[in-house]
């Protein structure tokens, strides 16, 4: 495994993280004894990065890692987030990044994670009805009383970042970025790189669809796919054709498809660290490797005429998601 330098810090942490959402919430049926191996198998490997956030299975998964976080706490640089609040049918519903509501959901993280501090604490979200300066400022607090070692965003807007970076150090910003979103490349990531921000892409395999194994027809109930324009019929032909494509580009360098998304993502920047998710012991070995592969310049403007070729990909999330996604 490669290291980098994690925001303006001294901290050293994976160049390739593991997202845990996958082995407690959105993508089918849990499987604690896999996910659990596949924990111990990142150690192993030199997967230091774990991200994770208390919305995830309604705090279940950070239970789960706390089985392994707690024997081995000085290995792992854990993030987690705050802020979504589910009603009982499971749904996101609102965000709360009131200075109050940081203060008690920090509490709750570390009891379930069953650590006195966290080492990226991020806002899951931003608040359109709190000052991000007061999300911040409270988050800030944390800091100073030891129990969070860095703050972070997640999907929050230039205008956001910059705000919250003038309270305090932001070391990271979380969002979705992949071969087939890539809406944060025009002001998201050179604002990172000015702030000496570290950018965390989250679904950098496109949740599956890059990585020519995904039946779009074949996702079970449960699966937080299913109500996403992007895996909906309408769109499978072109995905699908799309995938072949970026396989054969991926043979043709030595590698399969999943590694050769994720060494995209990489190329994009230094200061990018994708964390793409798995609840298996086989695909997170898959996913660690893909800090060795390397992408020519023929090679990455092959992929850029793939993307043209089938560009009808549909969007990355739904109405309803986008309401919680910052744009101001």
């Amino acid at each position: 495994m490669k290291y980098k330098k994690i925001g303006n810090t001294s901290e050293e942490v994976s160049a390739m993280g593991l997202g845990c959402m996958g082995m407690s919430h959105a993508y089918g049926e849990p499987n604690d004894k896999e996910s659990i191996a596949t924990l111990h198998k990142a150690i192993e490997l030199g997967v230091t990065f774990w991200d994770t956030a208390d919305i995830y299975g309604k705090g279940k998964n950070e239970e789960l890692i706390s089985e392994v976080l707690k024997p081995n706490r000085d290995k792992i640089f854990l993030a987690t987030k705050f802020g979504f609040q589910l009603e009982d049918l499971g749904n996101y519903t609102k965000f709360d990044g009131s200075p109050a509501y940081v203060k008690k959901a920090v509490e709750a993280s570390l009891k379930r994670l069953k650590t006195d501090y966290i080492d990226l604490y991020y806002a899951h979200r931003i608040d359109p009805e709190v000052p991000i300066e007061d999300t911040v400022g409270a988050m800030a607090d944390l800091v100073k009383e030891g129990k969070v070692k860095y703050i972070g965003l997640s999907e929050a807007s230039k205008n956001s970042i910059i705000r919250a970076h003038n309270e305090h150090q932001i070391t990271a910003l979380q969002s979705e970025y992949s071969l087939l979103t890539r809406g944060v490349e025009d002001e998201i990531l050179p604002l990172c790189k000015e702030l000496k921000i570290s950018f965390i892409p989250f679904s950098p395999l496109a949740r599956g669809l890059v990585t020519n194994k995904l039946d779009v027809s074949e996702l079970k109930e449960g699966d937080f796919r299913k109500s996403l324009p992007r895996y909906q019929q309408e769109y499978a032909e072109n995905n699908s054709k799309l995938a072949a494509g970026f396989a054969d580009i991926a043979e043709d360098i030595g590698c399969t498809p999943a590694q050769l998304a994720i060494a995209w993502v990489l190329h994009q920047g230094e200061n990018i660290i994708p964390i793409p998710g798995t609840k298996k012991r086989k695909y997170l070995e898959e996913n660690a490797a893909a800090v060795d592969v390397s992408i020519s310049k023929e090679k990455q403007q092959e992929i850029e005429d793939l993307l043209k070729k089938y560009p009808n990909t549909g969007d990355r999330y739904s109405e309803d998601n986008y309401k919680l996604v910052d744009k101001n």
